[in-house]
């Protein structure tokens, strides 16, 4: 400009030093670096600051006044405008920033819901594979109780509100792990509930067969017991009809001579003994030994004991116990037949009759009497 080359104006809270032409524009860009709430102070001052200035020069020159102030406020007007300009580009950049802030964290929420999910969904898979009956629970205790310390794990991490990325990565490796776990889990008890299905399955084949028996069984038993019924009748009537038959019953008495010689007589007074004789015989009798009881009855109707022969009781199964004389074990051979005889004594023989009742294996087998007769005169 004219007559202002030179001229300095010191704003020193501004820094700038000087309005001369060439400095304006450097001058310009510098206030519009300022912050805007000092803008009109530094408008006001260099308006005063130019008055004063031009007052000066205009006394010092005494030349013709002339106004600057519209360079001065075409100046400002460049400032503000750089100033605008500025402060839009800054809004850019801050509304940029917050804009990418924003889409992080909706980036950060979106994979923490992910993840939440993902979780969810493996508490309901962990909770089906849980549903199983205490049986198959109990062969999966182990892996609950890690489970457990992984569950606890990951809601740590997602009830953070400011969960760091590096956490999120941790809290996907974990449930990553714990569908591992889980697969794991459903396969064992895939495989359990087959081996419980293929052992219920054999149970009731087991069941089945085992009904079966017991009905065979009871047949079998209800088949025994009539065979042992029917084998004990035909045992009862083969013992019955194994008993031995008596036949040739002899009762002869004897009286003994001065020599020794027997002479048969039916005296009662005269006779010392009686000799009794028999045959006994079955056809299905089995070979051994069995004990023949004979029973004298003497007329009076009561038995005939003999001390020599040792005389007792023993058991029928008709009449119950009855006494013996004389007990003759005999060996017996099937089909065979075999003589028996004995004698005894008993001192004085009455008068009257004399029955001989022979016994074996519970049931008489023979019966036979002899008289014995009053003597004559000389008899």
């Amino acid at each position: 400009m004219p007559g202002f080359t030179g001229v300095e104006i010191s704003w020193h809270d501004y820094g700038i030093l000087d309005l001369s032409p060439e400095t304006v524009s450097t001058n310009c860009l510098q206030v519009a670096q300022t912050p805007i709430l000092n803008l009109k102070k530094f408008y006001t001052m260099s308006t005063t600051n130019l008055e004063k200035t031009s007052e000066t020069t205009a006394v010092q020159t005494k030349q013709p006044k002339k106004d600057y102030r519209n360079a001065v406020i075409g100046t400002l007007a460049i400032a503000l405008v750089g100033i605008g300009g500025y402060l839009v580009v800054d809004k850019n950049k801050s509304t940029n920033t917050i804009e990418q802030q924003q889409t992080q964290i909706a980036k950060v929420t979106d994979e923490k819901s992910d993840i939440q999910q993902s979780f969810d969904a493996s508490l309901s898979r962990l909770d089906s594979v849980k549903s199983v009956n205490s049986n198959l629970q109990s062969q999966l205790s182990a892996s609950n109780t890690e489970i457990s310390k992984t569950k606890a794990e990951i809601r740590s991490i997602l009830n953070k509100k400011n969960a760091t990325a590096a956490e999120l990565s941790r809290a996907k490796q974990l449930i990553a792990g714990l569908n591992n776990k889980i697969s794991t889990m459903e396969a064992d008890v895939a495989r359990l509930t087959q081996d419980n299905q293929t052992l219920t399955q054999d149970k009731v084949v087991l069941t089945q067969e085992k009904t079966t028996l017991t009905a065979e069984k009871e047949k079998l038993n209800q088949d025994l017991t009539t065979t042992t019924v029917a084998k004990q009748e035909l045992e009862k009537k083969v013992d019955v009809a194994s008993t031995l038959n008596a036949s040739n019953i002899s009762i002869t008495p004897v009286k003994l001579k001065s020599n020794g010689q027997e002479k048969v007589t039916s005296t009662a007074k005269r006779v010392d003994k009686l000799k009794i004789s028999f045959d006994v015989d079955n056809r299905i009798a089995q070979p051994g030994t069995t004990d023949i009881y004979v029973l004298v009855l003497g007329p009076d109707g009561k038995p005939v004991n003999v001390e020599a022969l040792h005389s007792g009781t023993f058991t029928t199964r008709d009449e119950g116990d009855k006494s013996f004389t004389a007990k003759l074990p005999v060996e017996v051979e099937t089909a065979k037949r075999k003589s028996i005889s004995f004698q005894f004594t008993p001192g004085n023989f009455q008068q009257g009759n004399y029955t001989i009742q022979i016994y074996q294996n519970g049931f008489k087998i023979g019966e036979s009497t002899r008289e014995l007769k009053k003597g004559g005169l000389f008899g």
